[in-house]
């Protein structure tokens, strides 16, 4: 357990040093097809269907690779 929380740490200080210095990289989040942006001079609601799906998918397939 120890060592995927150290795995989990490190991954999002990767993560949190790309978005730092190279914020651009991920500059298509929230902005696929699919996902849902309404906005109205009352407010903003904003719905990440497809980046979300697209998360999960590399997300499950990273972690079937790292358990095996």
């Amino acid at each position: 357990m120890a060592r995927w929380l150290i795995i989990a740490g490190l991954v999002l200080v990767v993560v949190g040093l790309v978005l730092h210095y190279a914020p651009g990289v991920f500059g298509w989040f929230g902005r696929l097809p699919g996902d849902i942006r309404i906005e109205s001079e009352r407010g903003k609601f904003f719905f990440p269907i497809t980046s979300m799906v697209i998360v999960s998918i590399v997300l499950t397939v990273l972690f079937n690779l790292f358990r095996r």
